[in-house]
């Protein structure tokens, strides 16, 4: 069998999630913050912060005043997103959640004029986003230690390793060489859009809060474990707008 370089990423991306799972010990309700390497993962907010502040903003704000076209890129970049969805929804055995997540995705890309209005939803189909660190967590992996990843932002040892193989499973990856990369560049796009619709909260995290770092660090985690299911009553509850240094 002759090796592609495909088949190389899909190794290099194997020994990587092994490498980042071996830390993630089962854990059926994360307490807390499991942040061992703050210092250096604090570098790596102010770079984010650096590059949010210099290109990310600025970019956001200047389409900013075509609310218009920043939906149809984020309906679009969604979109894209759906055949990753539905292999994960396999994965985890929610075949129902696959089908309606296919239903959707055939209805935006046919009647959506290919994902640019998210007719699906005004049709009252249900939406369904899941991504591998979901199916980890299905699976009984651990949340792990927490990461901020250059340019990608807040994440966890477990969500980093399934953003490497949601990379390698997503079905998109299989178009042409140009196709791919005009799907990456919608993706793209659809981040800057998202930066702009949500302004308002990136900017009171990022530019109005005492440690942008912790807060940012406490509404990914909040909001990652209601996502799975995680969070259980009130005394789980962290307030993302309390200042976790404050005397």
């Amino acid at each position: 069998m002759t090796l592609t370089p495909k088949h190389f990423r899909s190794v290099i991306v194997c020994c990587l999630i092994g490498a980042v799972l071996s830390g993630c010990a089962r854990q059926d309700v994360p307490q807390g913050v499991n942040d061992p390497i703050e210092p250096f993962n604090r570098k790596v907010h102010d770079f984010n912060k650096a590059v949010d502040q210099n290109l990310l903003k600025p970019m956001a704000g200047s389409g900013s005043g075509n609310v218009e076209l920043g939906e149809r890129i984020g309906d679009f970049a969604d979109n894209l997103g759906k055949p990753a969805d539905i292999v994960n929804n396999v994965l985890q055995l929610r075949l129902v959640k696959a089908t309606e997540n296919l239903m959707r995705f055939g209805v935006n890309t046919v009647f959506g004029v290919g994902g640019l209005f998210d007719v699906a939803t005004a049709a009252g189909m249900p939406e369904n986003d899941t991504d591998f660190g979901e199916t980890l967590h299905v699976w009984g992996v651990g949340e792990g230690a927490y990461l901020e990843l250059p340019l990608i932002g807040p994440s966890t040892e477990r969500d980093l390793a399934g953003a490497l193989v949601d990379m390698v499973i997503d079905p998109l990856n299989q178009l042409p060489r140009m196709e791919r990369l005009a799907a990456t560049g919608a993706k793209i796009a659809g981040r800057v859009a998202d930066r702009g619709r949500y302004s308002d909260l990136t900017d009171s995290v990022l530019y109005e809060s005492a440690d942008s770092y912790a807060q940012a660090r406490l509404l990914y985690l909040q909001n990652r474990r209601f996502e799975l299911g995680q969070t259980s009553g009130e005394g789980n509850f962290v307030d993302p707008y309390e200042d976790p240094y404050a005397e």
